[in-house]
């Protein structure tokens, strides 16, 4: 690693993370946009949202402009069309049960006829406003819960009665839009992921008429959805296992894995497992993203030196020279001294430092990089579109998802399992008590 980023890294990111994190008032020149695309599960969701949305927003934002493009952009983490796609439909329906969005049991992506018909009745209808996106959450309704003659019907009325309608808050064009997301005072925040980062930011600004409730079942950080001494107990004797794929240049990795052993490992005795990667170049990240992250998740951060190639190598020898029953604590001290220590591992004296601290008297003579390596294939077959990659297990069930917006689903998984677990169980009662009975 250079002389410069070892010794202006912990200079800078100090310098960033203790300036204001949130600019005082964003534009609202271009008022606020949301960009859907009608065969993206992702922006399904968001369009159950928009009338309420649409209902509380001050005249200053109103009307919300809406622009619906046909194009998507390229599947991330060199994901196929088709597993991108089957990612979405799969993390939607998990978003759809914790927040009660409606959704098909057995959600299809819309056909390409669908897709047509849809957008023409929407180019044609002459409503506006919240008559609009009530319309359009209607359409949507149809190309997902496969109402396809519902769908028919009001196209066949929309292209005999009406025209194609030019109001400058309905854009249809071609700009590639992954999924769904909102864009205000020139920022983009994910349209489900980021919804309440949205509306906390537009109720700051007193951009909102009323109190915006969304995502009913949000689990905030530091917060617990089991608290009952007995439930705690039964999901600690299931011994859950959570396996971590982390890169090691990559904050949030640090983020993620403090957080899940400071909160969620001993509360709900989950036996971890990391598995780092191999240098994915995500030292080059969204500082202020981060930062945020940071704050929220109660996670330190800063002074920090951004791992190099050649760090992150240093990083997985130490972690590998290291017991195996104490791995974790020794990954959460090495990650801990680069993201809040502002150690440069791959330079000798910070290396020996943390080695003493670790009390390691030797190092392992592995093949580190070939070892990296098998977690790259392994984190691979998970076909996950962000890093870090997290897989549970717990009763016999596997769950894998992925990113620091995710761990939630920790939590929730858990409370599903224990209602599943109390529905047996009042099943079997109710049996026994039948056949006693006879």
């Amino acid at each position: 690693m250079s002389l410069l980023r070892r010794w202006f890294d912990p200079i800078r990111s100090g310098w960033f993370y203790n300036k204001p994190s949130r600019q005082a008032v964003l534009s609202t020149e271009q008022g606020l946009s949301v960009y859907l695309r009608l065969d993206d599960v992702y922006s399904y969701l968001t369009a159950q949202q928009l009338p309420q949305l649409e209902d509380i927003l001050s005249d200053e934002l109103k009307p919300l402009k809406v622009i619906i493009s046909n194009r998507s952009a390229e599947a991330p983490n060199h994901m196929s069309e088709a597993e991108w796609q089957n990612y979405c439909l799969n993390d939607a329906k998990i978003l759809s049960k914790q927040h009660r969005f409606s959704f098909h049991e057995t959600p299809e992506q819309p056909k390409p006829e669908a897709l047509l018909q849809a957008e023409t009745i929407l180019k044609n209808t002459p409503l506006r406003g919240q008559d609009f996106l009530y319309l359009l959450e209607d359409v949507f309704h149809m190309l997902w819960q496969k109402q396809h003659g519902k769908l028919r019907t009001l196209y066949a009325m929309a292209s005999k009665h009406h025209r194609a309608q030019n109001f400058e808050e309905r854009i249809f064009n071609d700009t590639p839009v992954l999924a769904s997301y909102f864009e205000f005072g020139e920022r983009k925040y994910h349209a489900v992921d980021d919804l309440l980062r949205l509306t906390r930011r537009l109720r700051q600004q007193k951009l909102l008429t009323d109190n915006p409730i969304f995502l009913i079942n949000h689990i905030e950080w530091r917060e617990h959805l089991i608290s009952d001494a007995e439930e705690l107990n039964e999901i600690q004797a299931l011994d859950p296992e959570l396996d971590l794929y982390i890169a090691l240049e990559d904050p949030i990795s640090w983020l993620l894995l403090a957080y899940i052993k400071e909160e969620l490992a001993d509360f709900y005795n989950i036996h971890l497992n990391i598995y780092p990667l191999s240098y994915h170049g995500r030292d080059l990240f969204d500082w202020s993203l981060a930062t945020r992250l940071s704050k929220r998740t109660g996670v330190s951060f800063t002074p920090f030196c951004r791992p190099d190639q050649q760090a992150t190598v240093q990083m997985a020898n130490m972690y590998y020279s290291v017991p195996e029953e104490q791995r974790i604590d020794a990954m959460y001290k090495i990650l801990h001294a680069v993201w809040c220590k502002g150690k440069d591992l791959s330079f000798k004296a910070h290396f020996q430092q943390l080695q003493q601290e670790l009390e390691l008297t030797t190092l392992t003579t592995e093949d580190v990089t070939s070892k990296l390596s098998e977690n790259d294939m392994l984190c691979e077959m998970k076909s996950q579109p962000d890093f870090p990659v997290l897989e549970l297990r717990i009763d016999g069930q596997s769950y894998v998802f992925n990113s620091l917006y995710r761990v939630w689903m920790i939590e929730s998984i858990f409370s599903n399992v224990l209602e599943e677990k109390y529905k047996s169980e009042n099943i079997a009662e109710n049996e026994l008590r039948k056949n006693e009975e006879r």
